[in-house]
């Protein structure tokens, strides 16, 4: 049993019992409901779906047998409802639960493929359902959830099939199919130990090479790093070492802040002489640099974009993986393995970025990191100690010297990051030290301990003092044990021992840090003193001998602490104004309370640990505190203050604080006016005044005051109150009774909680010291809820069970308060005993704010209404099954009180709204007493959720890890003191409260809701509709929570609304009202399954057009919008024969109307008009699926569509585009792949006729239906100047669409299916306004009707093509590229006829403004077809064919270049793995032609080739890569014999050392710096020269190309070859940038020889140039000299080694040089000034005065370094 089941009430605890078996009825009863002979009955399972979760959340104890029933059918079911989706995702994340919660004890076995098959069906086919874009979402989230929970419970040889499936996805890395792929791996392939035969060193070998395969590229990363780091940890088996220095080069390369430092990839010696020469490095190095740790900002220089729907689709971080790479390097360490000196030199590299002058975007990535790395580290310590990974063998552990390195270096990142500015970062930072201190304490504690210290000297620093006081509560139960261990001798600080030291000073000192005008330093505070006294299990003075803490009185310190708590509380001023009356809580207060819970902990804690002695002079000053001071801006923390006092001894501290300002209270309103409102039996009524008496505000504030302090602190009185029962109802009606409605709300507080003390369940000894720990009786032992087994629960807390005598006195109370006033309130409505209207309306408020506070205070412990079943009612709720156990009290009142409170009440709401409907105080009291009334157990389910939000912020210093080393006791879970587990207890009762009779209603098809709920729904439903908008709110707010528990309620619900939509009387609010209620997804979920309501739910919006109000529209707009976007599907039912019911049409009938509701001519405003497209759309898809629907309605409804597009209405047309793409499913005339390579009609089998050919056929048969159509598109192509640099696809028609607009006229599909499949780089290609749908939907058309299509679009093509207009061209492109990607029969035919010549005059046409959408089109003519890309369509050769024939030599430049940029486009998807004979030799062929015109005249052209190039060596590269290792057949020996001469490449890397030196010697500027302009230079060179430049500038054109577009890894060496030779000045000061971050993470003993070999070198530098004036040193060798001097003072920023002022000064002494020398020694002293500012104080007293001086006079800013 689960300890918090355990630890229930005991009247709840037994029942528990029960749960066993009723979970095994749960189980059969879903399977029963589940008829498989009829596919709808999975429907009938969902009402289970909660019942099940129920069970999991309850932690019950069931049978596994049934868990593993549950599981099986549960998957059987997920499976076989492959077109249900919210089948699936109601399901398949109730399994997920199931799964992760049992993972451990099932044995099962999951295959794989149908998990696989259900995701590409859903999300990767064109296999569009009619569901909305967000029930499409969260599908895709479930089935990945589903397979990741899944994957553990693969059989073996699934890792061999799935990498078999997926493997040859990556064979072509520039295809989206690649990074599909690695999504598929990542999120299937099993690491479980099944299936770790298929896992070896050869696999790690060809998953690295993979990732190598696309360089920079955040997606391509995340998902390799995220399984190697699974690998990692499950199979330590694999020779991890020679894989450590790729796998950190890679960790490091996606922190975006430095660069690989792998030797394997550039030496040492590499960077001295890019430093010292200033030649290029490897352009393989800068691939891979992100930002040089010696600066603050960059990123990739050449990133490759992901598709957005694939970074969506799969698992992907946008910034580092810091969980994956933290893991990897946690289950990497190993005794004597080199990843102690990797880790180091990342770490190394990365703590200067956690300095808190040098935070940054990259600041989140290294906080999770520093996370992940303490999450992972303790989680394997513990797997290890308890020895459950069977996986990894015990040599492998990690010992006590692994652990302490791995401390030691974690350190270094909890230094530099302990007082970040960014409060994340600096709060990880404590809790990462409050772990480690229970691994090492001898490392932690000292750093602490220093810190603390530090921060107590500088005061006034309070961001430093905070901090520092939250890592002392942090690791105070680590001091508290190592003080007492035997290894607590060994830590000491300057000799003396740390411990008392430390605790004495941190408690003395948090005192002085209670101030009212610092906030977080008080809160810090309070954390500290009650995470000290969390450890401590009593306080008293009479043990200091053998105390923890022997230099603290607690005497003493008890009394300055309450003497600076009363002084805190005296100056705390209101967050924010108090709301009075109806509004108004008693637990509205300041920061104290409302920004966390330390101050009621700290009191509750310290008062409860208190020993009696102690406790009562503590209450001795509380009490006299209380008593003479009013405090109103503090109502709540005094209020908590003396809460924790009776809470702690509450005959003590009620006897001291209640009693006498219960007594005060009730003397004061002696005397007072009183109305006769509160209950004493008396009217006021039969006493009339004519003026209305009034208190004086400062009584009023006074009374209100003590009232509140009252009620808040008696919430754990429980019997201590009873004998004073007189006083308190005195002080109750006294309240009630008076004039002024401020008491009255007092009055309100106060009876609620006495009933609450009353009769609820709460545990009595919460926060006492119960448990002693062994190590020292004064510690309180914590607990883990982990470590018990059943018969060995720690002991239970004591609960308050109310005795007869208290529930006595709260029937008393409701007696008095709720009884008769529902009977007072009957009255009034009936005879209207008030002749004042005012008077009238003040009885109406106390009255039902007395019988709200009644229903308020006793919460569910006032009996449920009894259902109904059929027409009888249900005698005893034991008729209905019993599912989990759960109460909040003991039973007060009666089932029959709550009815009749539910007849007078509504009979109150009629008497309202007729006679005081502008009443809102009145209306919102009498919702809230609806509320109570009929959603039993609501209130307790809102503080659940409350108080589950404050766990989430569950501070560490009262968590003890379950490793702890400190007292050699190890646990399976986090130990917590024995306060916060109750707490945990108490809110898990408070939950099953909520939930034990929330569902039995639901679960059973013949128990209806009882009369009087649905008396009250129809109050609430009015009351929805009301003119005030809080009332509106509140009342629908209510209503959705009574129909969500009893949905049959639903239905009514939405036939009343949607006829306020349909009726043109209705007003504004009405329909305001109706949309809200709607709007909910409780509604939209029912439609689902309710035909009826969905009918008039439709034709409610679509006949609301009459609402002309824009806040009517509004409200409906958004209403659609969300109906849209969470749309579920239809009832099955919907499509069967005609219902009887006259007023609701059937499925051909709706379709209809909803038809004639589409036409442009009805004259229906636009939105209208879109919005029945849209749902006349959705139907039709619905009944795509189902067999009784008439494919009648498919065909007239993409006929429909087909006309909508020459619809004069813009939105119209897109969705006609949106729902053409989704209805054109079949092809008849695609040719088959085996058809697909012949070209005659008779080889054509000839399919079945399309079942919309006939319906399509005589709409673009008509006169000029292209030509309209095609003109109406050519609209919707705004040309704007800053379109985007890539075929938008899917995102047409931004510039004119709001998001509601394109949630209506988009699909799902549109974003899981983008186009280009491959990425889209090429900026010559310019920026084009190609819609890729646009071009399906011709393709689509022509394949679902075949070449008569193709005739009738013709002479309209060839017309646009040639128009003047880009617009116009736009279109046609679109159309041509959907015809020429069609493969259809007969398009071969029609390429030759006129295609081809088509193509050809689209090259040769001078006009150059629409050559970006000419050259979408063709690359989408010949993209390749099939999830790999692979298969060529039938046209692609021939196209590439034309391409690649020559222009005449007349060609102008603009044509040339534009054909280049066609070829480009067109080779960028051809697929190279895959590449026949033909295009094989195609490249061969190109590759001749662009070698040999590198030298073109025009700079247009110049660039077209070098693009073309990369796209064509890259292709012939990965063919050849491929190849290596397997032949081909046919002409390959061609191409290898090509290959093997390397002559291309050869060429290349020769031609460019040869030009090089020719254009240097050439050149009239100094050969060392970057070349001169090119104008300037062709006034000195020959004409050979100028060609030699220009075949120069081509080749860079080549070499951008290649790395933008992420196939430079394919092309590495040949670019290496072509830069080597290069000189650059940024290069340079590139080298210096790394070279001062490898210093900082490298070798050290390397570094000090540098450091030294640099100061040498500058140092004679400048002495020889200083006394000899000596000039024969270039300028390039002395920046070299400078960089290498500069990258040593970088190398440590934020310390001050001993060498640093000589390096620095000497630094300085190069300002005077000319730039680049004189810009470098500036920036180098910006950073220096930066890094070093927050200690320059410090650091300064290392400098000489002399080298001061010469660094102020150096500086910019004389003053800093004065």
């Amino acid at each position: 049993m689960h300890l918090y089941n355990a630890w229930l009430p005991p009247p709840v605890a037994q029942e528990t019992a029960r749960e066993k078996e009723s979970f095994s009825r749960v189980v059969t009863s879903v399977k029963a409901s589940f008829r498989p002979d009829d596919p709808d009955s999975v429907y009938s399972t969902l009402k289970w779906i909660s019942v099940i979760d129920l069970f999991i959340k309850a932690k019950s104890e069931v049978s596994l047998e049934d868990v593993s029933t549950l599981v099986e059918f549960g998957l059987e079911l997920f499976m076989s409802s492959q077109t249900k989706l919210y089948v699936q995702v109601r399901w398949g994340n109730i399994l997920v639960r199931v799964l992760n919660k049992y993972r451990k004890k099932l044995s099962l076995k999951v295959q794989w493929r149908p998990l696989y098959d259900t995701l590409v069906l859903v999300h990767f086919t064109r296999n569009t359902g009619p569901e909305g874009w967000r029930l499409r979402q969260r599908h895709f989230e479930t089935i990945t959830s589903l397979v990741r929970s899944c994957r553990r419970f693969f059989p073996s040889d699934s890792a061999f099939e799935i990498w078999s499936e997926f493997r040859s996805l990556l064979d072509n890395p520039w295809h989206n199919s690649s990074f599909e792929g690695s999504g598929f791996l990542r999120l299937f392939l099993p690491t479980n130990l099944d299936n770790q035969d298929f896992f070896s060193n050869d696999w790690v070998k060809s998953c690295v090479d993979l990732w190598d395969s696309i360089p920079n590229c955040q997606f391509w990363n995340s998902q390799w790093a995220a399984l190697v780091a699974r690998v990692i940890k499950h199979y330590s088996f694999i020779d991890w070492e020679r894989f450590l220095p790729t796998l950190f080069t890679r960790y490091l390369n996606m922190f975006e802040k430095s660069l690989r430092f792998s030797d394997t990839i550039i030496s040492w010696n590499s960077f001295l002489r890019c430093a010292y020469t200033g030649h290029w490095f490897s352009i393989g190095c800068m691939n891979n640099v992100k930002v040089p740790v010696a600066n603050g900002s960059g990123s990739y220089p050449f990133s490759v974009d992901v598709p957005r729907n694939t970074r969506f689709l799969f698992a992907n971080k946008t910034v580092t993986p810091a969980k994956a790479i933290a893991k990897s390097i946690v289950y990497l360490l190993k005794p004597g393995s080199s990843i102690q000196e990797h880790f180091e030199k990342l770490v190394n590299l990365l703590q200067q970025y956690y300095h808190p002058s040098n935070g940054g975007r990259w600041t989140y990535s290294l906080e999770r990191f520093l996370c992940h790395l303490i999450i992972q580290f303790q989680k394997r310590l513990q797997h290890e100690l308890q020895n459950t990974s069977s996986s990894r063998q015990p040599e492998l552990f990690l010992g006590r010297s692994e652990r302490t390195y791995f401390v030691t270096v974690v350190l270094k990142l909890i230094d530099r990051g302990q007082y970040s500015k960014n409060e994340h970062l600096s709060e990880t930072v404590a809790a990462a030290a409050s772990i480690l201190s229970y691994v090492e304490p001898s490392l932690v504690l000292p750093f602490v301990a220093s810190r603390f210290h530090m921060a107590l000297e500088t005061m006034t620093a309070t961001h430093q003092l905070k901090i520092a006081m939250m890592s002392v509560a942090f690791v105070g139960r680590s001091l508290f044990l190592t003080s007492q261990s035997a290894s607590a001798e060994a830590i000491n600080i300057d000799g003396g021992d740390i411990y008392p030291d430390l605790l004495m000073v941190s408690l003395s000192n948090a005192l002085l840090g209670m101030d009212a005008n610092d906030p977080p330093k008080t809160l810090a505070t309070m954390q500290l003193i009650g995470s000290i006294f969390s450890n401590l299990a009593s306080l008293d003075d009479s043990m200091e001998e053998s105390s923890l803490i022997p230099m603290i009185h607690f005497s003493e310190w008890l009394d300055q602490f309450l003497c600076r708590l009363f002084s805190l509380l005296l100056h705390l001023e209101p967050s924010s104004v108090t709301n009075e009356g109806l509004h108004s809580s008693a637990t509205s207060g300041t920061f104290l309370v409302e920004d966390g819970p330390y101050y009621y902990c700290m009191i509750e804690i310290l008062l409860a640990r208190l020993s009696k002695s102690l406790y009562n002079q503590a209450l001795k000053k509380i009490s006299k505190f209380v008593n003479t001071n009013i405090l109103p801006g503090a109502v709540a923390e005094v209020g908590l203050l003396c809460c924790a006092c009776v809470h702690s001894n509450p005959e003590e501290a009620v006897t001291h604080l209640i009693e006498p300002l219960l007594l005060s209270v009730i003397s004061s309103l002696k005397g007072m006016p009183v109305t006769g409102f509160g209950g004493r039996g008396t009217s006021a009524a039969s006493t009339p005044t004519k003026e209305k008496s009034t208190l004086s505000p400062a009584f009023e504030t006074t009374i209100d005051y003590q009232l509140k302090i009252i009620s808040v602190a008696i919430g754990y009185g429980g019997p201590a109150l009873l004998r004073y029962r007189d006083q308190l109802k005195e002080a109750i009606v006294s309240a009630f009774d008076s004039p002024s409605w401020k008491v009255n709300g007092a009055g309100d507080h106060l009876l609620r909680s006495l009933l609450g003390s009353l009769v609820l369940y709460y545990p009595v000894d919460q926060y006492k010291g119960i448990f002693r720990h062994p190590v020292a009786s004064e510690l309180e032992e914590w607990i883990s809820t982990k470590d018990y087994l059943y018969d060995k629960l720690p002991m239970a807390p004591k609960w308050h069970i109310p005795s007869d005598e208290e529930i006595q006195f709260a029937n008393e109370l409701l007696n008095l308060h709720f009884k008769s006033a529902l009977d007072d309130l009957l009255t009034m409505c009936q005879t209207k005993s008030h002749s004042e209207p005012g008077e009238e309306k003040e009885h109406l408020k106390v009255t039902l704010l007395r019988i709200d506070s009644s229903l308020q205070g006793v919460l569910s412990c006032l009996p449920d209404f009894r259902p109904s079943s059929g027409n009888a009612m249900v005698e005893d709720a034991d008729h209905t099954s019993f599912l989990i156990a759960g109460a909040t009290g003991s039973s007060v009142g009666s089932t029959q009180l709550r009815e009749k409170a539910a007849e007078i009440m509504h009979a109150a709401c009629r008497y309202l709204l007729e006679e005081k409907s502008d009443d809102s105080i009145l209306l919102i009291l009498i919702i809230r007493i609806m509320d109570a009334l009929v959603n039993y157990g609501s209130s307790e389910y809102d503080e659940w959720s409350n108080h589950r939000q404050a766990w989430k912020l569950e501070s560490a210093a009262i968590i003890e890890p379950p490793v702890n080393f400190v007292a050699s006791s190890h646990s399976k879970g986090k130990r917590r003191p024995r306060w916060a587990l109750i707490d945990k207890a108490y809110m898990h009762s408070t939950w099953r409260s909520s939930q034990s009779s929330y569902h039995l209603f639901r679960t059973s098809g013949n128990i209806y809701p009882s009369d009087h709920l649905i008396l009250v729904m129809d109050d609430l439903l009015n009351l929805s509709l009301h003119s005030y908008e809080t009332v509106r709110a509140l009342a629908g707010k209510s209503l959705l929570k009574l129909i969500k528990r009893w949905p049959s309620m639903i239905s009514k619900c939405v036939l009343s609304l949607a006829e306020n939509l349909r009726n043109p009387n209705s007003p504004e609010h009405a329909v305001l009202g109706s949309c809200a209620v709607l709007s909910s997804q409780t509604v939209l979920k029912h439609l689902k399954t309710d035909s009826k309501a969905l009918s008039l739910f439709i034709l409610g919006i679509l006949s609301s057009s009459h609402h002309d109000s824009l806040k009517c529209q509004k409200a409906i707009n958004e209403l659609f919008v969300k109906y849209n976007i969470y749309f579920a599907g239809v009832s099955r039912r919907i499509f069967r024969t005609s219902n009887n019911d006259t007023d609701v049409p059937d499925f051909a009938d709706l379709v209809s109307q909803i038809g004639s509701m589409s036409f442009d001519s009805i004259g229906l405003h636009w939105r209208y008009n879109l919005m029945a497209n849209r749902v006349l759309l959705l139907l039709a898809m619905a009944s795509r699926n189902d067999p009784n629907a008439s494919s009648k309605i498919l065909s007239e409804t993409a006929g429909h569509f087909l006309k909508n597009l020459k619809s004069q209405l813009p939105q119209t047309r897109i969705l006609a585009i949106s729902a053409l793409n989704t209805l054109l499913k079949e092809s008849p005339y695609k040719l088959s792949a085996e058809q697909s390579g012949t070209s005659g009609p008779e080889d054509f089998q000839g399919s079945t006729e399309s079942s919309l050919e006939g319906a399509l056929t005589k709409i673009f048969q008509e006169e000029g239906f292209f030509n309209e159509t095609l003109n109406s598109l050519s609209h919707v192509h705004v040309i704007t100047d800053a379109e985007s640099t890539s075929s938008r696809g899917n995102h047409a028609n931004s510039s004119f669409q709001s998001l509601a607009d394109k949630s209506i006229t988009h699909f799902y599909f549109e974003f899981s299916a983008s186009w280009p499949r491959t990425p889209s780089w090429i900026s010559l290609l310019g920026s084009d306004i190609f819609y890729s749908n646009f071009a399906r939907i011709f393709k689509r058309l022509i394949q679902e009707c075949g070449m008569p299509v193709l005739l009738a679009l013709r002479s309209t093509l060839e017309e646009f093509a040639n128009a003047k207009e880009r617009s116009k061209q736009c279109v046609a492109a679109e159309a041509l590229a959907g015809v020429l990607h069609s493969d259809v029969n007969g398009l071969l035919g029609a390429w030759d006829s006129w295609l081809m010549v088509q193509l050809q005059n689209i090259i040769s046409a001078q006009s150059v403004e629409s050559v970006p959408e000419w050259a979408a089109c063709i690359r989408y003519a010949v993209t390749g077809k099939g999830k790999h890309g692979t298969k060529a369509p039938v046209l692609r050769q021939q196209i590439l064919d034309c391409l690649a024939n020559p222009l005449p030599s007349t060609a102008t430049t603009t044509i040339v270049a534009k054909r280049y940029a066609f070829l480009s486009a067109a080779l960028l998807e051809i697929s190279p793995q895959k590449m026949p004979i033909a295009e094989l030799q195609l490249h061969k062929k190109l590759l001749e032609e662009l070698l040999g015109n590198m030298c073109h005249s025009s700079a247009q052209v110049r660039e077209a080739i070098g693009v073309t190039l990369s796209v064509l060596c890259s292709n012939i590269q990965l063919y050849a890569s491929l190849d290596s290792d397997h032949s081909r057949e046919g002409g390959n020996s061609d191409v290898n014999y090509h290959r093997k001469e390397g002559s291309w490449v050869q060429f290349l890397i020769e031609r460019a050392s040869e030009l090089v030196v020719t254009i240097q010697n050439t050149s009239q500027s100094d050969n060392s710096e970057i070349l001169t302009d090119a104008r300037h230079q062709s006034r000195y060179l020959s004409g050979d020269s100028k060609d030699d430049v220009k075949w120069m500038e081509t080749l860079f054109h080549f070499i951008i190309s290649s790395m933008k577009s992420g196939r430079s890894s394919y092309l590495l060496d040949v670019i290496v070859g072509l830069l080597y030779p290069v000189i650059s000045l940024q290069v340079r000061e590139h080298a210096a940038a790394v070279l001062a971050g490898l210093m900082k993470g490298g070798d050290e003993d390397l570094a000090r020889e540098f450091c030294k070999r640099a100061y040498m070198k500058a140092d004679d530098l400048q002495r020889k140039r200083k006394h000899r004036n000596f000039s024969g040193h270039s300028l390039a060798s002395i920046h070299g000299s400078v960089l290498a001097l500069a990258a040593c003072v970088l190398s440590t920023p934020y310390d001050m080694p001993s060498w640093l002022p000589e390096h620095v000064t000497l630094l300085a002494g190069f300002v005077g040089e000319p730039s680049p020398v004189k810009s470098t020694v500036t920036k180098a002293f910006a950073e220096f000034r930066r890094t070093h500012a927050d200690t320059w104080n410090f650091q300064k007293h290392f400098f000489s005065e002399e080298q001061l001086e010469v660094l102020a006079d150096t500086s910019s800013s004389s003053s800093y370094f004065a």
